[in-house]
């Protein structure tokens, strides 16, 4: 059994350091000053490049004239998670790309400006929304991450009953456990989840659907599901050897540091290899040199130009010191007389010409194996798809990710929505915070227009007095 200890044991103060926030906020003159350079552009290309639509020259305006709490209610509204939002977004190719000052000077910081505003409002304290009249409708929503949440606070606005279950200890999902500390703060997405609550939202953590209440209490006792479960830990990566002692999960490793627990890497000095080029992979290397790596190394077998995590990541990454092997595999893992991890055996790879699809195919070049001396491996090559859970409620999928209605979000069982990482994939949209949140918005818009049309339907046509 993987042995554990309290993260607090291992230089407590060193720790609380090099987790904290990287990125400082902006002052408030600061801010002032940022917000006035903004045109507030009439058809502003900035509103249609975010996901969710916020209005951002409204917000900055707000800002201009020191209204904040109209800035992050104006923010809020539009995306329910708009404060963890402001800090992991890739505003380089939302908002910020799209704004009309790129091709004369800087673009405005959006993001900056959005973290200013809410961080007004975490430290304010008073919620931002009000709970809606209740309508008799009661809706079930299978995890607390950003699709979960947001599609709860849009339902509870209008009207409905919403129980969300959560299967870990702290609703919030990616932003909560999943993001390093030094990127978003732990305490930044549990205010998203407390203006949830807030609305009268019952959020039941540490509860696992289909294991700890069956999928047929939900299908019988709520008007309508919202299946909002992310996917899961890191799959095997099919080598020899990776089961050592050495070997460790990305997502694991990241959730340890902002769960007050940590596997022990003994990293202080160690050699560490990540496998993978995601934004997971970047942040478990980032950790890894703020847990004291000697040396961290991202091994991926295509090249830099289809790694999937963001310039901003990759930037951040070089900073702290990560080398990147390209065009390089995992063959085997190694290890020595007691079953610790000791080399990463690799294999140089190079790009076939682009398929059907565009994509050129990485291939082994013959007789380039070597081996890299490791004391630690990450792994990072995606997650696991909640295929069990999706088949427990008997939805149509591809592979793990569930087939929905684009307009509507509801699946293949009229009664079930879905939104977030479970409908991400094979094609269907890009896995971003900012995206679960406006899809998770769109279930509960659709939820509500369905029990709208059947209100209508069961009244019958409107009465004409003569």
């Amino acid at each position: 059994m993987e042995q554990r200890i309290p993260l607090r044991s291992l230089a407590p103060e060193l720790l609380a350091r090099n987790f904290a926030e990287a990125e400082p906020g902006l002052t408030p003159k600061a801010a002032v000053e940022e917000s006035n350079r903004c045109l507030y552009c009439y058809d502003a290309p900035c509103i249609k490049a975010c996901p969710t639509g916020i209005n951002i020259p409204s917000f900055i305006k707000r800002i201009a004239t020191s209204n904040l709490k109209g800035a992050a209610t104006a923010i809020m509204d539009a995306n329910p998670v708009g404060a963890s939002c402001s800090r992991v977004c890739p505003t380089e190719i939302l908002c910020e790309g799209a704004c009309v000052l790129n091709d004369a000077s800087e673009p405005i910081m959006i993001g900056k400006l959005q973290r200013y505003a809410t961080d007004w409002a975490i430290q304010n304290g008073r919620p931002l929304f009000k709970a809606g009249t209740p309508n008799g409708r009661k809706v079930a929503i299978v995890g607390g991450g950003p699709a979960g949440l947001s599609a709860a606070r849009e339902l509870a606005r209008d009207g409905f009953a919403v129980t969300i279950y959560e299967a870990k200890p702290l609703a919030g999902g990616l932003d909560t456990h999943g993001i390093v500390s030094f990127r978003l703060p732990q305490s930044v997405s549990l205010w998203e989840v407390e203006q949830v609550e807030k609305l009268g939202v019952t959020i039941r953590t540490g509860v696992k659907v289909g294991t700890d209440v069956p999928v047929s209490d939900l299908m019988d006792n709520f008007d309508a599901v919202v299946l909002a479960a992310g996917m899961g830990y890191v799959p095997p990566l099919g080598i020899e050897g990776e089961f050592l002692d050495g070997v460790y999960d990305a997502i694991q490793l990241v959730e340890g540091t902002k769960s007050d627990e940590l596997p022990i890497l003994a990293l202080s000095g160690a050699r560490v290899a990540v496998i993978g080029a995601g934004n997971t992979a970047i942040d478990a290397a980032t950790c890894s040199v703020r847990l004291g790596a000697e040396n961290v190394k991202i091994v991926y077998r295509r090249t830099k130009d289809e790694m999937t995590a963001y310039d901003f990541e990759y930037e951040f990454a070089k900073q702290e010191g990560v080398e990147f092997s390209w065009l390089t595999a995992p063959s085997r893992i190694i290890g020595d007389e007691n079953g610790k991890v000791m080399h990463l055996e690799c294999v140089r790879m190079q790009l076939t010409e682009p398929g059907a699809d565009g994509r050129r195919t990485p291939v082994p070049i013959e007789g380039s194996e070597f081996l890299m001396p490791v004391d630690a491996i990450v792994t990072a090559i995606g997650q696991k798809r909640r295929t069990g859970l999706i088949e427990m409620f008997g939805l149509a999928h591809n592979r793990g990710v569930v087939q929905i209605d684009t307009a509507t979000h509801v699946t293949s069982n009229p009664k079930v929505y879905a939104a977030g990482d479970i409908v991400f994939g094979a094609g269907q949209g890009e896995a971003m915070v900012v995206s679960a949140a406006e899809q998770g918005k769109r279930c509960a818009h659709a939820i509500r227009e369905h029990f709208a049309s059947a209100a209508d339907d069961e009244s019958g046509p409107e009465q004409v007095a003569i």
